[in-house]
């Protein structure tokens, strides 16, 4: 039951996200809007690697190494999601100072001012 509301949660949010990228048409919106798509991965990612009634993958007393892989939680998920969420923070961080610069030359944010920039 909690995995499908957190995979629905998940998703929801990637979807919140995409729908703001496509629609928006400020700089900030849409670096909000990438930043939900990046933490509903990260749900995701979560939500596969969680296992029911599961435990640490040490093999002792508490472990029998028969129950291994019934009850073992896989770190690799979780290793991979945080490691996720530093990286997004740095690139939230560079888009975000990308935006100053962008706010200091043309004193807006909306996409529509930066037509030099396209091809």
């Amino acid at each position: 039951m909690i995995a499908s509301v957190v995979l629905s949660t998940g998703l929801a949010l990637m979807l919140v996200g995409f729908w703001g990228v496509v629609t928006h048409r400020n700089i900030l919106r849409i670096i909000i809007s990438l930043s939900l798509i990046g933490t509903g991965s990260h749900i995701l990612i979560v939500a596969i690697g969680f296992v029911r009634g599961g435990t640490a993958p040490i093999i002792d007393r508490a472990l029998p190494i028969a129950e291994a892989p019934l009850r073992a939680v896989d770190p690799i998920p979780s290793a991979l999601v945080v490691t996720a969420i530093v990286i997004g923070l740095a690139v939230t961080a560079v888009l975000l100072a990308y935006a100053i610069r962008l706010y200091d030359t043309k004193r807006t944010l909306s996409i529509n001012s930066f037509t030099e920039s396209k091809w």
